[in-house]
């Protein structure tokens, strides 16, 4: 089984030998290593493309969809030409993990189901965006490596979302106008505001802030001195009152996700220094209270009530009406198409859905990560995905428990990426949020930042670190 389980998420793949035979590696990276050593440019190369990086989630949430479009290809187009002038003989230089594998095998399906596709033209358009995306991805990958860029790019998006989180405060307070009719106008919160500061839609803002309230949470335990983590409480109390005045019910799924896998992980992390009591009782006693505090929040604060137990109304709701007439129509396309997908992207989604949608319930995607994946890359594609994901999160814990055992403080940001995805991930089950471009940076940026703490492990570390008593190690 253990053997089976390696092979699955890629555990015992000779990389190395890998990259070394690889013909597209070999044929891209070094292609003009001769010009770095000459070019004053390069020798600034991953400045340049932090600051690149930076341009992106600093303006994200407040350009439009075309200017992130434009920064995407630049920073694309130089974590190219980074690669191509890269030493051929340098194999850790692209920092190739199992990740990146079932990264591209993704874009290879998500190719052969454009070219499929019945609307090539708008196929197209998506699959250039899904290019951009993950290519994005290879970049963040690639700088997180360092502790210090990684802590650079964490405070950017932190700084940038605590502007976005106290707007959306102001909004609370002050009013806001409600751009579209996001809830059902027969229900008691009709008339109650939800904010959605500079993106304009209130689930959209959930699902940028989310791993913000992750991210600040556990910047308290990283950041050193007093100060630093005092402004990183501050971000954290900011950012999850402007999840939770999102009402956004997909967003309070995701936080919910978030923080019962970041509990798991911290009190796992921790545990190696924990009295036995502690050990065995901490677990059951935080996640008792996050569940007594729910339960009183829901009993005492009516918004909430309202909302979470519109959650279970069924088509009693008019948004869950909407959505479950949505998925309908998606599982109908699947069925049709069930093998390759109708090609990437909501223009082809916008293409079809129209010849399944019901009657009045004219959508522009899926509703669903996951239905979209499948919509989009047939059931090859969706198996990928859920691949994808498997090796993600296996790569993460893996080298999670190799820096617990070194008592190293930077596997706490490993520790957020993995809960971060995890509750994107159930934010994404009810919404498609995660498509737009101000989440899909983060989301990719968070995969990049797994990805960038891998390690090969030979057998010894690995039983080292599957011992169920292991020893720690020098950091």
């Amino acid at each position: 089984m253990d053997f089976f389980w390696q092979q699955l998420t890629l555990s015992s793949l000779p990389l190395k030998q890998y990259i070394t035979s690889s013909y597209l590696h070999r044929v891209l990276v070094g292609l003009v290593s001769s010009w770095r050593q000459t070019s004053i440019l390069l020798r600034w190369g991953d400045a340049i493309a932090v600051a690149l990086l930076s341009i992106v989630y600093i303006l994200a949430p407040f350009v439009s969809n075309g200017l992130i479009g434009l920064l995407l290809i630049a920073c694309v187009g130089f974590w190219l030409l980074l690669t191509a002038s890269d030493e051929p003989a340098n194999t850790n230089a692209t920092g190739i993990t199992p990740i990146h594998i079932l990264v591209f095998f993704y874009w290879g399906i998500a190719t052969v189901a454009t070219s499929l596709s019945p609307v090539k033209k708008a196929a197209f358009a998506g699959w250039t965006k899904l290019t951009l995306y993950l290519l994005l991805f290879a970049l963040c990958a690639r700088l997180l490596k360092s502790s210090r860029i990684r802590s650079w790019l964490i405070t950017v998006f932190l700084h940038v979302s605590l502007i976005v989180s106290v707007n959306g405060l102001r909004q609370w307070f002050f009013g806001a106008k409600a751009l579209a009719t996001w809830v059902d106008p027969e229900s008691s919160l009709s008339k109650t505001t939800r904010i959605y500061s500079y993106l304009g839609n209130p689930n959209l803002l959930a699902g940028y802030i989310l791993p913000a309230v992750i991210l600040s949470f556990i910047a308290i335990f990283a950041w050193r001195s007093r100060f630093t983590k005092a402004l990183a409480l501050t971000m954290f109390i900011v950012n999850s009152a402007c999840l939770v005045l999102t009402f956004s019910r997909g967003g309070w799924i995701g936080l919910v996700v978030s923080l019962l896998v970041l509990l798991v992980l911290l009190v796992y992390w921790w545990s190696i220094d924990m009295a036995p009591f502690w050990r065995t009782w901490s677990l059951p006693i935080l996640l008792g209270s996050l569940a007594i505090v729910s339960a009183l929040a829901i009993l005492f604060v009516p918004p909430v009530r309202d909302r979470v137990l519109s959650i279970f109304a069924g088509r009693g709701d008019s948004s869950n009406n909407f959505r479950i007439n949505v998925w309908m129509a998606a599982i109908e396309m699947i069925k049709d198409r069930p093998v390759i997908g109708i090609g990437p992207g909501n223009s082809a989604f916008n293409k079809i859905y129209p010849l399944y949608q019901r009657p009045n319930f004219t959508a522009l995607s899926a509703y669903s990560v996951f239905l979209e994946v499948a919509v989009e890359t047939g059931l090859i594609g969706f198996f990928c995905f859920i691949w994808l994901l498997v090796v993600t999160f296996n790569s993460g814990l893996v080298q999670l428990r190799r820096l617990r055992l070194q008592r190293n403080v930077e596997g706490l940001w490993l520790v957020a990426g993995i809960a971060v995805l995890a509750g994107m991930l159930g934010h994404g089950l009810v919404d498609t949020v995660w498509y737009r471009p101000q989440v899909n940076t983060i989301w990719w940026l968070m995969v990049g930042l797994v990805a960038s703490y891998w390690k090969p492990l030979s057998k010894a570390q690995m039983n080292q670190i599957n011992s169920p008593s292991p020893q720690p190690t020098a950091n």
